[in-house]
């Protein structure tokens, strides 16, 4: 059932939790009032007095109702949002009580009705492009494009009709060997215009083109290649004639992220793309990484990009003297790095008076704002609503949904109203949430500090989310400091944002401190920040955690000899590097993490075939930061999961590093799960990771006992 609560936006925050989260974390208020004084010393006070009703035992044994069950069963997954003709939302759902099946919904008519699924049980909304997909489907009036995941064919089906079956509108090659993201319609020829990804020749060097697809015929058509050459093609977008095509391509050995090229081509009268400008990243002097290109109502395109700052800041491009202009700078990110498809940071909206405004969001310090544009007075509104992290927005009627968490919100949507100026939001209110029930756990919610530790390069800091142990009944041992699990997000460019997960809280409410780290090389601070980890993988985020750990010991907060690590994909190499090279954890848990990266560059999909050379070095480097040809330095327990039908990391690799560790005669355990892939999506299987870690630490380094009946599974050499 989805949640629906409005919020009036005339209060100054939303609550006590935001406000919290907003005092500690706002690097620019430094002004204490007696008010504010008052507040938190009747805070403390009451504190103090919860304190001493409260249970006193060990750390780590605490009872929650935050289960696994509830964890697992509750994260739901957005995919994507759209707006249909008659203004109603659409979303992309994956539900894990369903084996991870995405289902087209569409908002409920009426306020008391219940959202209606658009996708038929037999399909599921998924691409497999570039194995990580995104950009599944797309709606124009009431008809929506999706990708099936059974057959990676696209399908059309009509949204107007309850009983509207999918009609294919791709060949059936015979098996799931192509795939389509990020397609927009072409009203002028009647087509659909997407990413195609085809791997008929090869699954490993896969042939990537922009291609059009006719959507007016009966008959199934082979689609046509209008753009190719390049390695990698995303963002085909196309003015509001029908004329001019943008679209961003790079090759290898980049990734979107170090370099990339934005073009516009021009489309003749028989739908061929006959005369290209490349409009930005064939300057020499100037690397950038341009990204997310759109057109404007009135026909200009804009787009987002890092050059010379090193922030991906708005620019547009002025086609009459073909140049290219900052429409706003900030030392801030207006976009991410493109690992899906289908990336929506910025809309155009219109005021009033008709002008042309762009709502946007933007990430700095740790958390992003909501914000109004004005290209013309080169200004920026921010909306005050209580996200304080956000993905994408769509453009509604008179309203924006945008896609967000916070530290007490898990991931929404909220359709936010705003005012007839288009410079406040009057209203909030969420349609769509990942954990509609999560709200009655809020008392054992712990909140995360945004801290900034030093690094081992000297003048060098590092980012991290830290959750202390929290519930409402339980309190530590006297004398004891809880136990710490340090999180190494994957990517490994990407970020860790602190927001609600209930994953998070399943430890701390039962009396683990835990910590997400955004290690050097992480996005959300810029490109030099970014490119910290260019040629150092396994030396800069095996350090920052390192250090991360050693920081949160020195400050008090955490018990030195019970210090865990764990992470998934990159997360999981990262965890792996830590404990050969270092010895500082006492125990890890590696999610389809990487034991051997000559392995990985010679077994992984083509997005990232050449990603790990900038990452590593030469071959010198691959050798000695594989953790698999340094067994020998193991010297704590370790367990593993991983999906069998993983293409990013091949489950050759958790077995690789099994078999050498159980013959060296450490504490392991390896749990393989049939028919996942990158990233578990099953409900069960999403359980019983999160249960066998936790039981894993506590039978190893944590000296206690888990509250809850979790059946161990035998770990070799311990058992």
């Amino acid at each position: 059932m989805a949640l629906s609560c409005k919020i009036s936006l005339s209060l100054t925050r939303f609550s006590v939790s935001t406000t919290y989260y907003s005092i500690l974390h706002s690097k620019s208020n430094h002004i204490i009032t007696p008010r504010l004084i008052s507040a938190i010393s009747t805070s403390t006070r009451a504190m103090a007095s919860s304190l001493d009703h409260k249970i006193a035992a060990p750390y780590g044994s605490w009872k929650s109702p935050l289960t696994a069950d509830v964890v697992s069963g509750s994260s739901k997954r957005l995919g994507g949002t759209a707006v249909d003709s008659h203004g109603h939302l659409i979303w992309l759902e994956s539900r894990p009580t369903e084996s991870g099946r995405a289902v087209l919904v569409k908002e409920a008519e009426k306020a008391g009705d219940e959202p209606v699924d658009i996708t038929p049980k037999e399909f599921g909304v998924r691409t497999v492009a570039q194995e990580y997909g995104g950009g599944a489907f797309s709606v124009s009036g009431d008809t929506v494009i999706f990708s099936n995941y059974k057959d990676q064919r696209l399908y059309k089906q009509s949204i107007a009709s309850k009983d509207s079956s999918p009609v294919p509108l791709t060949p059936d090659y015979g098996g799931p060997v192509v795939s389509y993201a990020d397609g927009v319609f072409d009203a002028r020829f009647d087509r659909y215009v997407t990413v195609q990804e085809d791997r008929r020749e090869s699954s490993i060097n896969s042939t990537t083109t922009i291609a059009a697809i006719r959507i007016g015929n009966k008959d199934v058509q082979e689609p046509e290649v209008i753009v190719g050459g390049s390695d990698f093609y995303a963002f085909p977008r196309l003015d509001p004639k029908g004329e001019k095509m943008a679209w961003i391509e790079w090759h290898h050995p980049n990734m979107p992220w170090d370099k990339a090229e934005l073009w516009v081509g021009y489309i003749s009268e028989n739908g061929e793309v006959y005369k290209r400008i490349c409009v930005a990243g064939s300057d020499a002097t100037l690397v950038e990484s341009p990204t997310e290109p759109k057109w404007s109502p009135d026909g200009e395109l804009f787009f987002v990009t890092d050059r010379k700052s090193g922030f991906w800041n708005i620019y547009k491009w002025i086609e009459s003297e073909n140049e290219v202009v900052a429409v706003y700078t900030l030392d801030a990110e207006f976009s991410g790095p493109l690992w899906v498809f289908g990336m929506n940071s910025y809309e155009f909206i219109q005021s009033n008076d008709k002008k042309n405004l762009i709502a946007c969001s933007y990430r700095q310090n740790g958390r992003s704002y909501l914000g109004v544009l004005d290209d013309v007075q080169g200004s920026l509104s921010l909306l005050d609503i209580p996200f304080t992290d956000i993905d994408n927005i769509t453009s509604g009627n008179h309203c924006l949904y945008v896609e967000g968490a916070s530290a007490v919100h898990p991931s929404s949507v909220a359709k936010v109203t705003l005012d007839e100026h288009k410079s406040k939001a009057v209203e909030f209110e969420i349609i769509w949430c990942s954990s509609p029930d999560s709200l009655k756990y809020k008392s054992y919610f712990s909140l995360p500090e945004l801290i900034e530790f030093p690094t081992e390069v000297p003048g060098q800091n590092a980012y991290a989310f830290f959750y202390p142990p929290t519930n409402p009944t339980y309190q530590g041992s006297q004398g004891e400091k809880p136990p710490l699990l340090l999180k190494s997000h994957g990517g490994p460019t990407s970020e860790t944002h602190g927001m609600l997960n209930l994953s998070i809280q399943y430890w701390t409410s039962r009396g683990w401190a835990f910590v997400d780290v955004n290690y050097g090389g992480s996005t959300g601070y810029g490109r030099e920040y970014r490119d910290r980890l260019l040629r150092l993988w396994g030396i800069v985020d095996v350090n920052d955690c390192c250090s991360c750990a050693r920081f949160l010991v020195d400050s008090g907060k955490v018990d030195e000899e019970r210090l865990c690590i764990t992470g998934g994909s990159a997360g999981g190499y990262t965890t792996l590097a830590s404990l050969a090279f270092k010895e500082t954890f006492k125990a890890g848990a590696s999610l389809y993490g990487v034991a051997d990266l000559g392995m990985l560059r010679a077994e992984t999909h083509k997005f990232e075939s050449h990603y790990i050379d900038n990452l590593v070095g030469n071959e010198k480097d691959y050798f000695e930061r594989s953790p698999i040809n340094f067994v020998d330095k193991f010297s704590c327990p370790i367990i593993l999961f991983q999906g069998l039908e993983d293409k990013v990391v091949p489950p050759d690799q958790a077995r690789k590093i099994y078999l050498a560790l159980k013959q060296k005669g450490l504490p392991v355990a390896l749990v393989e799960y049939e028919g996942e892939q990158h990233g578990f999506r099953k409900a069960e299987n999403i359980k019983f990771t999160l249960e066998q870690q936790m039981v894993f630490f506590a039978r190893l380094v944590g000296r206690f006992n888990v509250a809850d009946e979790i059946n161990p599974i035998k770990i070799d050499n311990f058992d």
